[in-house]
């Protein structure tokens, strides 16, 4: 039929068939993606005149079907257009276009919560407080995202109780695990499932997969997405919600801890703008979480490790506060400690450089030398 109704009205100028959400339009014995193999291969393709866009926001779907398939639509797909979610400053120009008036600070909370993502961004309203909105939306019992994260997976994934499994289990270690961990804690066999899974995983911008500093080879897979960590952290397995929750909480150190844990997440999705502040956005680079247990000391840990082609590492202390950052007598000693174990783990050629990414700035004091760069949240709102 559509085949017909477009030769009907074809006078050679150009044929835009957009076909949205794709994936639901394949169900259970349907034949869809067969019948769209034909209609593709045996005419479709043949035509100058003819393009042909498809949607859909089930990530696995798409791989599967369309960007990995080994089929009839082996090697069809001409361009790809990834949607990833708004950086800082994204979201400073959506909250601005929507006359919602928050503060960076508030609005880099936001993201904590949400994101980036402009559909649940779009639920705040003009005239109330960054609490307010978020019990509002999240928290009250008719919440427009209360219920969300159950209906995100099962609307993206064909397996979403697998993929809710490994997000809750990546979600439990900073640093993320290896496939071989995740393989055994979700009790799967190490194969083409597992692999379709994270894949998918990762397409949907939930999961990273990177080599941890120092680690060889090891790929890691860490959770980073801001709305899973936000939802396992204040919502899952809570029996009974308080409608105003976020708003008398805002100030207790559940939170206070919450978004010192968080921020680190919101500096790790915006790397790009930290080597932009940091007037390294043309050397190559590697980043990672980074930890080292020692004999004599508590050893150390790092938020983020910035290793440079250059011969510099910047490691990186990341604190979300709300005033200048003062660096005392202990913390110092702290870091210095903690460069001292990061020295003896790389080659006496590369320097490192204290890196400190805060919210408003660092107080100056006799300690406060220690760092060869300091980051604002402003940096983090670059383009």
């Amino acid at each position: 039929m559509l085949e017909k109704y477009l030769d009907e009205i074809d006078d050679g100028s150009r044929q835009l068939i957009f076909l949205d959400e794709l994936p639901w339009l394949d169900t259970p014995r349907s034949g869809f993606v067969t019948a769209f193999e034909g209609f593709w291969n045996t005419w479709g393709c043949h035509r100058d005149n003819l393009m042909v866009v498809v949607c859909g926001s089930a990530n696995s779907w798409i791989l599967d079907k369309l960007i990995n398939n080994h089929g009839g639509l082996y090697n069809r797909v001409t361009y790809e257009i990834k949607l990833a979610p708004f950086t800082l400053n994204e979201c400073e120009k959506f909250y601005t276009s929507k006359n919602v008036k928050l503060s960076r600070y508030d609005i880099a909370q936001s993201y904590m919560i949400l994101g980036g993502i402009p559909y649940y961004m779009g639920y705040f309203q003009s005239g109330m407080s960054l609490a307010q909105n978020i019990d509002n939306i999240l928290f009250s019992k008719q919440g427009k995202l209360r219920d969300e994260y159950n209906r995100l997976f099962a609307s993206i994934f064909s397996n979403p109780e697998l993929m809710k499994k490994i997000v809750a289990l990546l979600y439990t270690r900073n640093a993320g695990y290896t496939r071989t961990e995740i393989a055994e804690k979700v009790s799967m066999n190490d194969g083409g499932t597992l692999s379709q899974s994270l894949n998918a995983l990762i397409a949907s911008d939930f999961v990273i997969k990177y080599i941890p500093f120092g680690k060889g080879k090891r790929e890691h897979y860490k959770l980073v997405d801001p709305f899973c960590m936000f939802y396992l952290h204040f919502v899952d397995k809570k029996k009974k919600m308080d409608d105003k929750f976020w708003q008398q909480n805002v100030s207790t150190q559940q939170i206070v801890s919450w978004r010192g844990f968080a921020y680190e997440n919101v500096c790790f999705n915006h790397v790009s703008q930290i080597k932009k502040a940091l007037g390294i956005s043309g050397v190559i680079t590697t980043h990672s979480a980074w930890s080292k247990r020692s004999d004599d000391t508590e050893g150390a840990q790092i938020d983020l490790l910035i290793s440079r082609n250059d011969n510099v590492v910047n490691m990186c202390e990341i604190k979300y506060y709300g005033g200048e950052f003062v660096v005392g007598k202990e913390y110092y000693q702290v870091l210095l400690k903690r460069q001292e174990i990061l020295a003896k783990e790389i080659s006496p050629k590369i320097s490192i450089h204290n890196t400190l990414i805060t919210t408003f700035g660092l107080a100056y004091n006799e300690y406060s030398g220690v760092f060869s760069n300091v980051l604002t949240l402003d940096d983090l709102f670059a383009e």
